[in-house]
């Protein structure tokens, strides 16, 4: 279920760090997330993995390699990021009461599909403008120079 998902808030926390920390062409590592996040970096390489085959983050190899935005931060949607971070199969155990089932558990499903219609009008775009409207500075990066 989505309202109990911490996956689904650290895969729109990790699109949101890369979004925010990987410029024109440059890749994010994947520690430098986790560190950010206050996370392992163990703890977040699978929802890392799930981003990148739903083709939501690029993932590049090598020495220097890490993570990008797989498409324009515009077309990111939050439901989409949610969808691909969640794994369906590990809801848990489920309670099974009478009232659980004829009146809770059906109140968790029009809870979450209003959370997930919300969702879907919201881009990663969206909360880089929430992040500039908090004053929230992105790092500045300056140019290697090598002239001497």
């Amino acid at each position: 279920m989505l309202l109990r998902r911490d996956r689904a808030m650290t895969g729109i926390a990790i699109m949101l760090d890369v979004a925010f920390h990987a410029g024109h062409g440059a890749v994010v590592s994947a520690g430098e997330i986790a560190d950010r996040l206050g996370q392992a970096r163990r703890g977040i390489e699978p929802v890392l993995q799930a981003l990148s085959r739903a083709g939501l983050l690029d993932s590049v190899r090598g020495p220097r390699g890490g993570y990008r935005l797989g498409r324009p931060r515009r077309e990111l949607k939050l439901a989409d990021i949610v969808a691909a971070s969640l794994d369906e199969d590990s809801d848990g155990e489920q309670p099974t009461g009478q009232l659980h089932t004829a009146v809770l558990s059906p109140l968790w499903g029009e809870m979450e599909a209003l959370c997930r219609t919300h969702l879907q009008t919201l881009t990663i775009d969206d909360m880089m403008k929430r992040a500039v409207a908090a004053g929230v500075k992105r790092p500045s990066v300056e140019p290697v120079n090598f002239a001497i």
